[in-house]
């Protein structure tokens, strides 16, 4: 059986794309650094590396004898620049050095759209520069993939989305000339998952649902609110607010809380134009499942499960 080695495999992200590996016939090896059993959903059981991105003898184990590498852990939060550059460039620089001294065929890279405009934020430049150092050492062997705004069952950040358009009397939309790129995240794990078995037809490629000229903030905040089963009363703010909340959360960070939004964040948010580039467009990419209104729904159906208020 083909032998895929996954990094970042417990997370969000990660555990859907565990299962469809497996789903496609793979074996799948994956890094964690503790309790291992988390890196397993349901039916699944990887084979289990203990280790992290910074420990080489750990990620010669995880890519010895590997039919492909995909590296899919990452930082997306941190208080510093210089802890984005540690996990994003230098621990893509590692995977990309580790598969390369265990002659892994291939290797793709999960990055994200937000490295398409490095100079918004520390996280976006991270991701940009992690591509260029993964494709430094392995050259035509590498693949990137750049996923635009991931959500789904179990993520937290989109969770607070919801419960805003739960409990908010009106719900803020911002400029109506943006465009916002999404994808479900068992479509995301599907098409990554493609990705390891066919090279897509140019090594940097772009991931979304069926609409990969993006949403409006109006759609988006309509299927938010129809999801949790209210009527969406839109209300638009200046996108000067969302620069005033940025750095208000600077300022929270500070003092030692842990915002939400902070600038970099405040800036990717006010940036117009995340759709998908001609260019950047996956031809033969396998086709989403989830458009926004059902995936919204299956999301608040998870959370409702779990327990949340959303109704």
């Amino acid at each position: 059986m083909r032998l895929a080695a996954v990094t970042g495999a417990t997370g969000f992200l990660g555990r859907r794309l565990v299962a469809a590996l497996a789903a496609e016939g793979w074996t799948v090896r994956a890094l964690v650094r503790r309790d291992p059993l988390r890196a397993a959903p349901t039916g699944v059981e990887p084979q289990i590396v203990i280790g992290d991105l910074s420990e080489a003898a750990g990620l010669d184990r995880l890519c010895r004898g590997a039919d492909v590498l995909i590296h899919a852990a990452g930082l997306i939060k941190a208080a510093r620049s210089a802890d984005f550059a540690a996990a994003n460039v230098e621990g893509a620089r590692r995977v990309a050095e580790a598969a390369e001294r265990q002659g892994v065929p291939r290797m793709v890279l999960v990055s994200s759209l937000a490295a398409r405009e490095p100079q918004l934020s520390a996280y976006a430049a991270s991701k940009r520069a992690g591509e260029g150092a993964a494709a430094e050492v392995l050259g035509p062997r590498l693949s990137i993939v750049r996923p635009p705004a991931i959500y789904g069952p179990g993520d937290v950040e989109t969770l607070a989305v919801f419960e805003a358009a739960h409990r908010l009397p009106v719900t803020p939309v911002f400029d109506s000339r943006a465009r916002i790129a999404m994808i479900h995240v068992e479509d995301a794990a599907r098409q990554i998952a493609a990705a390891a078995a066919r090279p897509p037809e140019r090594p940097l490629v772009a991931l979304s649902d069926s609409r990969p000229d993006g949403y409006g903030w109006a759609e988006i905040a309509e299927a938010a609110a129809r999801a949790v089963g209210r009527t969406p009363r839109l209300v638009r703010l200046p996108s000067a607010a969302l620069a005033a909340a940025g750095w208000l959360g600077a300022v929270q960070r500070l003092c030692g809380g842990n915002p939400l939004l902070t600038p970099g964040k405040s800036r990717e948010m006010r940036h117009l134009d995340w759709s998908l580039t001609a260019e950047e467009r996956w031809a033969t990419a396998p086709a989403a499942r989830f458009d926004l209104a059902e995936g919204f729904a299956d999301t608040v159906a998870f959370w409702r499960v779990a327990g949340k208020r959303l109704s």
